[in-house]
């Protein structure tokens, strides 16, 4: 029997004791006593391990207050990297009181359900510490105070400063200073970004922050993470002690998604990995510092399938985990330059950024710099270079791998959808209807100066884009072959009359501008050589016209025939 696969599994307790296959990350402790950090920020995309490396810092450093779940806990570390440390290491097990915060649940509507959510969080990780009220150490009034927070009844300021008061408590029961780890700190911060609520989150976390890490004695250190740094002005005011560590530190840079020789080893142990050239084309090509990460909830996901199935295709998994509202904001607002960029980069070529590592999500849309950057910080770009120009730091930035290119595809094309609803195409139908192809392609022109493409799959685009237009008339129905593959023309659009108007079009995709009039009369010529009229005549249909069409980029050409003549018109 196989270990099985800890998909969706972020405890690491759950993890190590219900035998799932763990990639052992235990030295990213060991580096993080080696710089002695104070308040530590780690900014990585989402589903890239965050929450169960917390999970892992909460096990190792915490100290229960109870001999024998201490014990417990060091026994979860037996056979890992972090116990052939040395005793400098294995020695800070159990010797810290932990508080241990996530964040990532705080995504409602409304700034009042939000903030509740929060409190709810906050006042459960109060009741995991309700030995502080048994504690001769504390005085009436804050067990009063501690017992109000972890019911949901004590103020708005007494949740801002509850993570100092907590450890204030902790302290004071045990004598040690406290640990803190936040998991995802800015998800309540975009959430409110795009409900509108950003103001009044900012202003709570703010607080929440300054109180628990700006101003507390009774801190040990703090481990913070998130998928992207926010502006310490806003955020993080006067933490003159704060360590970010990005996608582009060299520092910790292993431990946050897996490393190819982790994936390969991952692969081997499941008898898969002949496969490995597909799992590295979809899911590999991050480089945090300068360490090829794949991404490792996806690389779990696609190695789940391929255990049942050797020959299991690969998917785009992180698609429906991490927020895409960016992309689409993105395309939503893409003006000709910003087209223009979107496609070099599917082209799977590269564009060149200044960095802004400091930036808020009301900054995002203040200039294309910071929204790529934005990208580049959330996962969907990579670094491919870098260099040091005029005091500043340029990337050469590119998509990292096919699932990412995957979502930048489908959001375009869902955008393209939505868009072509709103529009009146009459004028398209009506000139099909007349065979005036010169019309059509004038249409057609216009449509694709206004879209965004993506040329290494160009038929595939071509294609939707095509049946997308086709498909907002009332009067017609729109059949498309070409993902049946079964020798039929691309596209039929016919009357849900018979004694109505029918037309078969075939698409081609030119290698250059130059044979686009060549290519539009090969496909009209392919739906008389290959009989493709015979469909919609052995259904009844008398009237058939057909149109050979053929695009280069943001060209196409239009030539249309009568379906009985044989040959081609004009």
């Amino acid at each position: 029997m196989k270990k099985p696969l800890p998909i969706g599994v972020e405890n690491f307790e759950d993890i190590v004791k219900s035998g799932y296959y763990y990639v052992d990350k235990t030295m990213f402790m060991k580096e993080l006593l080696d710089l002695k950090g104070k308040v530590n920020l780690f900014t990585r995309p989402r589903r890239f391990g965050k929450t169960l490396n917390l999970s892992m810092l909460r096990y190792f450093f915490e100290d229960t207050g109870d001999a024998g779940k201490n014990a417990e806990n060091k026994e979860l570390f037996r056979d890992l990297k972090i116990m052939k440390a040395g005793e400098g290491y294995v020695g800070q097990m159990g010797k810290y009181p932990v508080i241990n915060l996530t964040l990532k649940s705080a995504k409602q509507p409304v700034f009042e359900s939000a903030y509740g959510k929060l409190k709810y969080e906050i006042a459960e990780e109060y009741k995991r510490h309700l030995a502080v009220l048994e504690s001769t150490n504390i005085s009436s009034a804050d067990k009063e105070l501690f017992q109000r927070i972890a019911d949901g009844e004590a103020g708005y300021d007494n949740y801002t400063g509850s993570l100092k008061f907590l450890s204030k408590c902790l302290y004071q029961m045990t004598g040690k200073s406290t640990v803190i780890l936040i998991d995802e700190y800015d998800v309540p911060l975009e959430n409110a970004y795009f409900r509108g609520f950003y103001e009044e989150m900012v202003n709570f976390i703010r607080s929440l922050f300054e109180s628990a890490l700006k101003t507390n004695d009774y801190l040990q250190f703090a481990v913070i993470t998130g998928c992207l740094r926010i502006s310490k002005e806003s955020i993080f005011t006067g933490l003159n002690h704060l360590n970010i560590i990005s996608v582009l530190d060299k520092k910790y840079s292993e431990h946050f998604g897996f490393t190819e020789t982790e994936v390969l080893e991952l692969m081997a142990y499941y008898n898969v990995d002949n496969r490995f050239p597909i799992m590295k084309e979809w899911y590999n090509g991050y480089l945090f510092g300068n360490t090829k990460v794949y991404n490792p909830w996806s690389v779990i996901k696609f190695l789940y399938d391929l255990y049942s199935d050797v020959n299991a295709f690969p998917r785009p998994y992180w698609i429906n985990t991490s927020s895409n509202d960016i992309i689409k904001e993105l395309i939503a607002r893409a003006d000709r330059e910003t087209m223009g960029q979107i496609e070099t980069l599917l082209k799977g070529e590269t564009l060149d950024i200044q960095v802004h590592e400091e930036i808020t999500y009301e900054d995002m849309y203040g200039s294309g710099e910071n929204l790529w950057n934005f990208l580049y910080f959330t996962g969907y770009l990579t670094k491919s270079g870098e260099y040091f120009k005029e005091s500043s730091i340029y990337l050469r930035v590119c998509i990292p791998n096919t699932e990412v290119k995957t979502i930048y595809q489908n959001t375009i094309l869902r955008w393209f959808k939505e868009k072509i609803k709103k529009e009146d195409f009459r004028d398209l139908y009506r000139a099909m209807e007349e065979g005036d192809g010169e019309r059509m392609r004038d249409i057609l022109n216009g449509q694709l100066f206004h879209t965004i493409s993506f040329f290494d799959s160009a038929e595939n685009f071509y294609h939707g884009f095509l049946t997308g237009i086709l498909s907002q008339s009332e009067n017609y129905l729109v059949k498309s072959n070409r993902e049946t593959g079964n020798g039929r023309a691309d596209i039929m659009v016919k009357s849900p009359s018979l004694r109505g108007r029918s037309f078969i079009l075939e698409v081609k995709v030119s290698h250059c501008i130059d044979d686009l009039e060549e290519d539009a009369q090969k496909a009209l010529e392919q739906i008389y050589e290959k009989r493709y009229e015979e469909e919609l005549r052995t259904e009844g249909y008398r009237k058939i016209d057909c149109y050979g069409i053929s695009f280069y980029r943001k060209d196409c050409e239009v030539r249309f025939g009568k379906g009985n003549a044989g040959k081609a018109g004009n």
